[in-house]
């Protein structure tokens, strides 16, 4: 057979093969990519936040199916969903800078330097350098090598600045590409860009604080000490959110009933006791926002008559004797939050005769009626907000950092977060209360903490830097300890080896390690080692 017959072949196959209605990457439009970059990315905030980290940071609890949520029941955690966002918006900046179009860029540069913070937040080191170079070839782009995490976060911080930068220089780029539709964040605004691109290096650098004050206290400085030139994010109307259409299940709240048709999702997450507890002490408004008062409250009276057991009018009423020795309960009449990891069936909790995997517990409070919907003014993504911003710079003034008084923005952090949950009338009088500023680290990391309500993944990372809130495992929990990161995953393991192995030896092991060995969710990557934190 010829080699010209085999060439002919190949060209005809190529030609039979070609998607008329495709687009090449050298060819694409970054608006065709800006949409599913920006959906994709504020999804995985959601389902990080509001799904199992919430379970860790101990807003909700599950109480039914609740390994992963409650007990840190993990193994094999994949960062691909990140890396295929990361190669979307790779297409999406070189074709932006083929175009010389800076919105794009600078969008690009912001979306770069969130997904690989979230990648090496979650993981450790992780692939960087080489991560998004596979279409040339070889070993070094087919099989990367896994940057260690403050080169990372190093380039994470490069990008940001980078895209403050290229987003100054052209403020009517966005809207003469006409992208309102496809920037799902904020509508072609260049100006709001910078502020979250300004809004994350403020992050990032508070992230590092622990091994590089130095350098974390002259970045923060010099992005607060040049307001023109690094704008940020300061009230609620510049937050970083997104919106869910709810045209599908793909694009609704994760928990909502309206394709889930049991409801399952609804009834299984539950509030958790610890969230419940600090919101109940303070007298806190938003608990009103975020949870259903309980379906039907207990009444445990020694007045009440032998064997009594029964509901009368929406309360059950349950003599002493009938209550199992040594078995917890709750009677409050509104707020019953579920503990943290409590057992192996959680829905049997506070006496639900009921319990079974998967069973709504009427004794506990759901979450919100409103996570029941597809769509809502409140059920949001919110990548960075307001309220984050003021309590980074709380806690960089507290630090004796040039940033403005502690206690201002630790009011504004407070407002903010009120503000954005509809009860921002009572942000004086709860400011009156015990949310009044003590000047401690501790209450400004536990008001940053409940104000992660469905982002808890920051919350999570604020924790394992400073041990706040000093929160405790449940009894049935895979460790008596919180994890601090995610499993590298066994493909990464097998088919990259060598380089996996490499950054699995320089995680650093705890007293909490055994027996996964250094790959445990309970060892420290480079931002925790020689810290002391959390443990």
């Amino acid at each position: 057979m010829s080699t010209a017959f085999l060439s002919g072949c190949q060209d005809d196959l190529i030609d039979k093969n070609e998607n008329p209605n495709g687009v090449s990457p050298d060819n694409v439009h970054p608006n065709l990519m800006l949409a599913t970059v920006l959906t994709q990315s504020s999804k995985n905030v959601v389902s990080l936040g509001f799904g199992n980290i919430a379970g860790v940071m101990q807003h909700t609890q599950k109480n039914g199916w609740a390994g992963g949520h409650n007990n840190y029941d993990w193994s094999n955690q994949s960062w691909t969903g990140y890396y295929n966002i990361l190669r979307d918006n790779n297409v999406m900046y070189e074709r932006a800078v083929a175009m010389e179009l800076p919105f794009h860029q600078g969008v690009a540069l912001v979306m770069r330097a969130y997904n690989f913070g979230m990648i090496t937040d979650l993981w450790g080191d992780a692939p960087y350098t080489n991560a998004l170079n596979a279409s040339k070839g070889g070993n070094e782009n087919l099989l990367p090598a896994f940057d260690t995490q403050d080169v990372i976060y190093e380039g994470i911080l490069a990008d940001l600045e980078m895209a403050n930068t290229v987003l100054a220089i052209d403020a009517g780029s966005a809207q003469d590409e006409n992208i309102y539709g496809t920037d799902v964040i904020y509508g072609g605004d260049p100006l709001q860009w910078r502020m979250f691109a300004n809004s994350l290096q403020l992050r990032y650098y508070m992230r590092i604080s622990g091994k590089e004050p130095a350098m974390a206290q002259a970045g923060i400085e010099k992005i607060v000490g040049n307001p023109e030139q690094y704008p940020i994010i300061s009230s609620i109307e510049n937050d970083a959110t997104m919106s869910y259409v709810g045209n599908s299940s793909d694009d609704a709240w994760p928990s909502n009933s309206v394709f889930d048709l049991g409801g399952s999702q609804y009834t299984r997450i539950q509030m958790c006791e610890t969230l419940v507890d600090a919101l109940q002490t303070r007298n806190d408004p938003r608990i009103a926002v975020w949870a259903e008062k309980v379906d039907v409250p207990l009444v445990v009276s020694d007045t009440l008559p032998a064997e009594t057991n029964t509901i009368i009018d929406g309360i059950r009423y349950i003599s002493p004797d009938q209550i199992p020795p040594g078995i917890p309960y709750n009677t409050d009449p509104e707020y019953v939050g579920l503990p943290p990891a409590v057992g192996n069936i959680p829905a049997g909790y506070n006496l639900n005769a009921g319990a079974g995997q998967g069973s709504a517990n009427p004794h506990v409070s759901a979450i919100s009626a409103m996570y029941r919907d597809a769509t809502g003014p409140m059920l949001l993504a919110r990548l960075a907000s307001a309220a984050e911003v003021h309590f980074v710079l709380a806690e960089a003034a507290l630090n004796g950092w040039a940033v403005g008084d502690a206690q201002t923005h630790y009011n504004a952090g407070v407002q903010a977060s009120l503000e954005t949950w509809g009860v921002g009338d009572q942000y004086e009088a709860y400011l009156a209360g015990s949310a009044s500023f003590d000047g401690t680290l501790e209450q400004l990391i536990t008001q940053k903490w409940i104000a992660s309500w469905t982002a808890a993944t920051e919350a999570w990372f604020d924790y394992r830097r400073t041990g706040f809130p000093a929160l405790e495992a449940g009894e049935a929990a895979r460790r008596s300890a919180l994890p601090l990161r995610f499993y590298y995953m066994q493909d990464e393991l097998t088919v990259n080896e060598s380089n996996a192995m490499e950054a699995v030896n320089r995680l650093e092991e705890t007293a909490f390690t055994s027996p996964d060995g250094k790959n445990s969710a309970w060892s420290k990557p480079w931002v925790l080692q020689g810290t002391g934190e959390p443990y």
